[in-house]
């Protein structure tokens, strides 16, 4: 994923998907803006290109360029600054028994197999269901350079996993799956915290969190993260 020469931001072209269902808002048409995979794109232009809103999945980048929403809206936390609170820290405290180990080579079976169950018990209503081992592999699977998986354990048994992106400016959390029977631990936000003390200890500044969407209810967790910035109008703006 590296090249010496990093192409000119007006200089890439994007291809745009024909409109087709939201995942997100029920009855809402999505369109969606990929940058020509041909392009070769080395660390310096993924960070500018998630610094402007785009997303990665798989081996894509992409942002929502939907003609009549603008629903989908980038967000990130500062990590330098943010601090838990009460719900957080006892999210905190119920997940201090795992062990957190960053590698860049899973086991994809044992991956797979959780990432299964989590998409059969939670997703099961989304375009990701069913589950196949292809569709992780494209999705999931598609470690970049610049990538890493944090693995949460208990007793050597996985219990969570988080893809993340490391940014110039910070980490860029691509996905969660966690194991859908241990629901009290919060296992989706206690990887947000997580992130975020890792982004502390490399001093970056941000933690992107994708797209928040005001009346998704599933997106709705991110507003928690304080202090959040979200991008609007071509730049970022903290919520208040």
């Amino acid at each position: 994923m590296t090249r010496d020469v990093t192409p000119d931001i007006s200089s890439i072209r994007l291809f745009l998907t024909e409109p087709h269902a939201c995942s997100y808002l029920d009855g809402a048409q999505a369109t969606t803006a990929f940058v020509d995979p041909a392009i070769n794109v080395d660390n310096q232009l993924y960070s500018r290109l998630s610094e402007m809103g785009f997303r990665r999945s798989g081996r894509y980048i992409y942002a929502p360029r939907c003609e009549s929403c603008k629903a989908c809206i980038p967000a990130r936390i500062q990590a330098g600054a943010f601090k838990r609170n009460r719900k957080q820290n006892k999210c905190m405290n119920r997940n201090r028994d795992l062990n957190i180990h960053l590698t860049h080579q899973p086991d994809h079976q044992e991956h797979y197999e959780l990432y299964s169950r989590y998409i059969n018990h939670r997703h099961n209503d989304g375009d990701m269901f069913p589950p196949s081992a292809q569709q992780y592999e494209d999705f999931i699977g598609s470690i970049w350079e610049n990538s890493s998986v944090m693995e949460f354990r208990l007793d050597n048994k996985l219990l969570a996993a988080s893809v993340i992106d490391w940014l110039e400016n910070g980490i860029s959390a691509i996905y969660t799956y966690f194991c859908p029977e241990h629901s009290r631990r919060s296992l989706g936000s206690y990887a947000i915290l997580e992130q975020v003390e890792l982004a502390k200890q490399r001093q970056l500044p941000y933690v992107y969190l994708g797209y928040w969407i005001k009346n998704c209810r599933k997106m709705s967790y991110k507003i928690d993260f304080k202090p959040l910035e979200i991008r609007s109008g071509g730049r970022w703006m903290l919520v208040t």
